[in-house]
């Protein structure tokens, strides 16, 4: 597309302000008349299915609404066992028209009909997964990462993404129930990543325990677990590793501030825009201070939203991108790494992704400083 969401500076750009599509006219009739709205497939070789629920904290009070105790949502993508059924949706109407008004897109459900390549409540494959867990961007429902996760279970990981409550444009519950961004009045990056990381630990509690809380859950592999953010997520995975020693490593998608500057003692992976290249100062100190297997990547002419579905669903709507890094090439590139990271670290494969540059992926630019 030809412009895009303006990030805010350095510390705003993990809260990033909401993206704004062009509304000209030609994109409003497009979009009015109808846009075949799609996620990429996955190339692993397994179906995919989708579960979603939810959770309750009682131990906790939601840090932007203290009179609640903490809500969240969790969708689980899994491996499964056949590839009949009926595909999951992406967002409900009320996500769908809290989004489209966000990036000021018609019509108010365009963002239900998006075409997903998972199955809802297919059955599991009965097999041992590594767990894989999603923190999508601050505003961001999680469904945004789903081109993410649904290429992590075709091969075959299980994944978690986690609806933070109050922290996206619109979050819906089982019962009907709709929330809002409570969190968007006054963002903090560190306030909100120290509440995602106590998030993490509880779903890995509920997820993992003697009593899981999904049906798949005893197929988890508790022992091999990571955590992928994007933005405010990504900013999120440092104070999450450093909670919880259950997340044995992670990789940042453009989101790095003062709280996870402090860099990981575990395999972490940083992936950024170009502007979040060697000179990006919290950049810096996060590489200097993490002591464990790192790399640190950078994809050209890439921006803020390119790790996410964002970009990629934008680019349908306008139906010219006009933009050297396309919404597609984005989330191809980001699948690769993220995929090689976590067969490299989650199930020992040797991954020459990560000896340095690819002729497959020129645009993946590796940072040694």
């Amino acid at each position: 597309m030809r412009t895009l969401f303006a990030v805010p500076a350095l510390v705003l750009a993990v809260t990033a302000a909401a993206p704004v599509l062009p509304a000209g006219a030609a994109q409003a009739r497009a979009a009015e008349v109808g846009v075949r709205l799609e996620l990429p497939r996955p190339t692993g070789a397994l179906p995919v299915g989708t579960t979603s629920f939810a959770l309750r904290d009682d131990a906790r009070a939601d840090p932007w609404v203290p009179a609640e105790r903490r809500h969240l949502m969790v969708t689980m993508w899994y491996p499964a066992h056949v590839r009949t059924g009926m595909p999951t949706p992406y967002l409900s109407q009320a996500e769908s028209a809290a989004l489209t008004a966000e990036f000021g897109v018609a019509p108010s459900d365009a963002l239900t009909r998006v075409r997903t390549n998972s199955l809802a409540d297919a059955r599991p494959l009965g097999r041992r997964a590594p767990l894989v867990v999603l923190s999508p961007g601050f505003r961001m429902p999680r469904a945004t990462l789903s081109s993410l996760a649904e290429e992590l279970a075709s091969r075959g990981y299980a994944v978690a993404g986690i609806g933070h409550d109050h922290e996206a444009v619109a979050t819906t519950f089982p019962d009907g129930r709709t929330t809002g961004c409570a969190a968007c009045a006054h963002p903090d990056p560190d306030r909100i990543a120290a509440g995602r990381a106590a998030d993490v630990s509880f779903v890995l509690d509920r997820l993992t325990g003697p009593r899981p809380v999904w049906g798949g859950g005893r197929l988890i592999d508790a022992g091999r677990i990571a955590l992928a953010g994007h933005s405010a997520g990504g900013n999120t995975v440092v104070p999450a590793m450093h909670a919880d020693p259950r997340i044995g490593a992670g990789v940042t998608m453009d989101g790095i501030s003062g709280v996870s500057a402090v860099g990981a003692d575990r395999p972490y992976l940083m992936l950024g825009a170009p502007e979040n290249a060697p000179g990006s100062p919290f950049w810096d100190r996060a590489w200097a201070a993490s002591t464990d297997w790192k790399r640190w990547l950078t994809f050209d002419a890439g921006q803020h939203y390119s790790f996410s579905d964002v970009v990629l669903l934008a680019d349908q709507f306008d139906h010219d991108p006009g933009e050297p890094l396309t919404g597609a090439r984005g989330v191809e590139i980001t699948r690769a790494y993220v995929a090689a990271f976590v067969d490299h670290h989650l199930r020992g494969c040797t991954e020459p992704l990560f000896d340095g540059p690819s002729a497959r992926y020129p645009e993946a630019r590796y940072w040694r400083p």
